[in-house]
């Protein structure tokens, strides 16, 4: 195995104490698995010392930019790089690195909307089922299967299946109720019983559930209702904020989870159709403990089923246990509508904080979700307040965030697309590398192991990092070569200012990789030759116009299972292209 040559890296480092957890706020003691910090924040003389790295099995010495030698003195071929490197500068990156998640309905599920999405800065699509029926959805499966096999520029959409969950909802009305302020009205658990001051719910325990005093809300709050009194059937209440009632919509008690399971019969077999069509990722609805997210592993695994599983955190009860359900889920969504019905809403941007923060530390793709641009549904330009809103989310660190209604079956699917790239993209561009960095670096030496060796995954960690603060550095795009997707992970969660071109030779993990904020998969079939595999990728890139001759990239070889090796590698190359 060629030797191994890391340059040193100084850099100061200061952090800020973090406020009270939240979570304490809801009067619940949340689980830790040790403490954590906000994202530290590098002072201005950050030093950088680098070596580029080679193999001893190949004559890379025309490509390879050796960037310092060992004293840190830059030779005259790449001084000028060196010289204009300016820390404070704002990183200006052409390319969005947050991703968009759009949900799939009457108003974008045909083959032209699906293209024209995609081309606006779509990158998941998410089958919602909630609505809409099992052909239905296969049918958006199959359009969006087709157009990854036709775009011929390299883009990847994923696929989400967001189960329905134990939702309470209203019954079908055939026609809208206006509710009134001080209006009596009832619901109750007889399904098919209508009239005009009184509705069906879709869950037999619902009067047991709700107590005289509660309050109820539809539709994630447009209204409200004051429980008061129950018989053994019905619910009557009083409108406290009246709007327009109409079919299957949802119901919340203000503090309170409904008993349901958190997997339903029904989420059941379409997790099972979402196996047999091989989804790419399942959003679980109203998580309440890790027990749900081990169930559902489980049965994957004996499907050989490879589906990633993110918890949407939306209810009160899984506030005390965010740390044991996100560690083990493969990801979360921040689902602020139910979140913000079941808990006091002004806890709402806390509680989005510190569930991004748990996620990027545990190195963790999360989405933000839920009236991100609900103005849009029926008007072409968003408030003010939800432009702002995207823009926390990505100043927070969200890998994605997420439309609904907007392009499921709103007037303006495409103009919210746009939307969202566009605040997305601008907002980036004001972020300098020293703002985007992880909740936590390497700030120690990796510590060798009882045996002498060192753990593999710390060590990636850390030469992750290395590599992310070279390529800030010298402003240059990572093309990193993976077969399981961990390395392109690692670096994500160090969110490096330029892209990261994740080459890997196995499909599911190209469309796994799309989730994860500035990560771009290429699928490439990788050839027993190391160098000829860089190569190709750089010429891919080439081609693609995603990098020009005359460029420079940082070139990433590293992983505990090696491609070209019989043994844990890890290399970075800084290459004129």
């Amino acid at each position: 195995m060629a030797a191994m040559e890391i340059g040193s890296m100084a850099a100061q480092i200061s952090a800020a104490a973090r406020t009270d957890s939240v979570s304490r706020r809801v009067g619940s003691k949340v689980a830790r698995n040790g403490s954590w910090a906000p994202p530290p924040v590098c002072q201005r003389n950050l030093a950088v010392s680098v070596r580029s790295l080679r193999t001893s099995d190949c004559d890379a010495s025309a490509q390879v930019a050796d960037l310092a030698s060992s004293n840190g003195v830059a030779k005259p071929e790449t001084s000028d790089l060196i010289q204009d490197i300016k820390f404070d500068d704002v990183v200006l990156n052409p390319r969005r690195k947050t991703k968009i998640v759009c949900t799939i309905g009457p108003s974008s599920n045909t083959r032209e909307m699906i293209w024209k999405l995609a081309e606006a800065g779509m990158n998941v699509a998410r089958l919602n089922m909630s609505h809409g029926d099992h052909k239905s959805h296969k049918k958006v499966i199959d359009l969006v299967k087709e157009y990854n096999a036709e775009n011929k520029e390299g883009n990847v959409i994923a696929i989400m299946l967001d189960t329905k969950g134990p939702e309470v909802r209203s019954g079908d009305l055939l026609e809208p109720l206006m509710l009134k302020e001080g209006q009596e009205f009832s619901f109750t658990i007889n399904r098919n019983l209508i009239s005009e001051n009184t509705i069906g719910v879709n869950y037999d325990d619902f009067v047991n559930d709700v107590e005289v005093g509660d309050i109820l809300l539809v539709d994630g709050g447009m209204m409200s209702l004051a429980v008061k009194s129950k018989t053994a059937d019905t619910v009557k209440c009083e409108v406290v904020d009246g709007g327009e009632l109409k079919s299957r919509r949802h119901l919340n008690v203000r503090g309170k989870s409904a008993t349901l399971p958190s997997i339903t019969d029904k989420d059941w077999e379409d997790i099972k159709f979402g196996v047999e069509n091989k989804v790419d990722f399942y959003a679980v609805s109203f998580v309440k403990d890790a027990e749900v997210v081990h169930e559902l592993k489980d049965f994957l695994k004996g499907c050989n089923a490879d589906i990633h599983v993110l918890v949407k955190i939306e209810s009160a009860d899984a506030i005390p246990n965010l740390q044991s359900i996100i560690s083990a889920s493969d990801g979360a969504m921040v689902a602020r509508g139910d979140l913000g019905a079941e808990l006091p809403i002004e806890d709402v941007p806390m509680l989005q904080e510190e569930i991004i923060m748990r996620c990027r530390s545990m190195e963790k793709p999360v989405i933000v979700a839920t009236n991100m641009l609900e103005s849009m549904i029926d008007h072409p330009t968003p408030t003010r307040a939800e432009v702002s809103d995207i823009a926390i989310a990505v100043k927070e660190g969200s890998d994605a965030i997420m439309l609904s209604g907007e392009t499921a079956h709103g007037k303006y699917p495409l103009k919210a697309v746009r939307v969202m790239h566009t605040v997305a993209l601008r907002t980036e561009s004001t972020m300098s590398a020293k703002t985007t960095l992880p909740v936590s670096v390497p700030s120690t030496p990796v510590q060798a192991l009882g045996s002498g060796e060192f753990a593999p995954r710390e060590l990636s960690k850390m030469f992750a990092f290395h590599a992310t603060t070279m390529a800030n550095a010298l402003g240059t795009p990572i093309i990193v070569f993976t077969q399981t997707g961990s390395m392109a992970v690692l670096l994500s969660h160090f969110r490096p200012s330029s892209t990261i071109f994740a080459f890997t030779d196995q499909e599911r993990i190209k469309q796994r990789l799309v989730l994860y904020q500035g990560v771009v998969p290429v699928q490439m079939e990788f050839s027993n030759d190391a160098e000829e595999t860089f190569s190709r990728a750089i010429e891919a890139l080439v081609n693609g116009k995603h990098i020009k001759k005359g460029d420079y990239v940082t070139l990433v070889q590293s992983g505990v299972k090696s491609i070209w090796r019989h043994e844990s590698t890890h290399h970075i190359q800084v290459r004129k292209v």
